[in-house]
């Protein structure tokens, strides 16, 4: 009304409000339910999980007689009746050294992709790379890949390719899965696990994911799983066998592996 000169009417018509609310004095609910705010957010603060019920009968308990249904009110005035989604908290990571000596089975690099088929649904692939030769080992395609079916693969290629000392992978709820971890602590495999927010710590499969993605899966238009498997299958063959890369000089995984398993390179890679 200051700054625009209205009438109490033509403010108030401005902004829905009646008259009557604009003259009725502050009832002063707020200031008087201040304690039992206080201590609502003290317990949820405490017990993130707890209902309204849990939170009526501790305030019993520890003394306070205000009624329930004065409690429940502020309860919901707080917005604390709405599920309440708390932080996930991940362990403590250290810096991963990317280098790794270059033999096979030293490291191996695991990580998951997404795409769609032309239709619009959703489908994941698991990567698999030996990070000592740079040799693709497997990319498993579905629309679901949970930890149990992540442990099934790596038991698959562990039983042609052998065991690795170490696997390296993200922070991804499979591989924090509690089935996987186990299998890494049967066969006594050292899980590296990258810090969240780097990776740059995982390179050598980001690296691999993003030629994968240009070649395959940015390339075609996929209707059926069953595309998507035929392809991946012969584009690894290729990627294995005829594929030069830089950073091996300049020959296929597949040659530099056996020249390594021969004796002849001692190289240690890093990107």
């Amino acid at each position: 009304m200051a700054n625009q000169g209205l009438s109490i009417r033509r403010a108030c018509a401005a902004v829905k409000l009646s008259r009557a609310a604009y003259y009725r004095p502050p009832s002063g609910d707020a200031s008087g339910d201040r304690p039992i705010i206080d201590v609502l957010n003290g317990l949820v603060d405490k017990h993130t999980r707890w209902g309204f019920w849990k939170c009526f009968d501790r305030l019993r308990l520890d003394g306070h007689r205000w009624n329930h249904k004065r409690v429940l009110r502020v309860y919901r005035a707080m917005g604390l009746n709405l599920a309440r989604r708390t932080k996930k908290r991940l362990p403590r990571r250290d810096p991963q050294s990317i280098e790794v000596e270059a033999r096979p089975n030293a490291v191996w690099g695991i990580d998951f992709m997404s795409d769609s088929l032309y239709s619009g649904r959703r489908f994941r692939t698991f990567n698999v790379l030996d990070e000592g030769v740079r040799e693709a080992l497997d990319i498993v395609i579905d629309t679901s890949i949970p930890a149990a079916r992540v442990v099934r693969t790596l038991d698959d290629l562990v039983s042609w390719r052998g065991v690795p000392e170490a696997i390296r992978c993200d922070n991804g709820p499979e591989f924090l899965a509690e089935v996987f971890v186990a299998w890494c602590e049967r066969h006594r495999i050292e899980l590296r696990s990258i810090q969240p927010g780097k990776p740059n710590q995982n390179a050598y499969v980001e690296r691999f994911n993003r030629t994968y993605r240009g070649d395959v899966l940015n390339a075609y238009l996929f209707e059926t799983l069953d595309q998507v498997r035929e392809i991946t299958t012969k584009w690894l063959r290729d990627y294995n066998e005829e594929r030069p890369h830089d950073a091996l000089g300049r020959i296929p995984p597949s040659m530099f592996r056996r020249g390594v398993e021969a004796g002849i390179s001692t190289l240690v890679l890093s990107t």
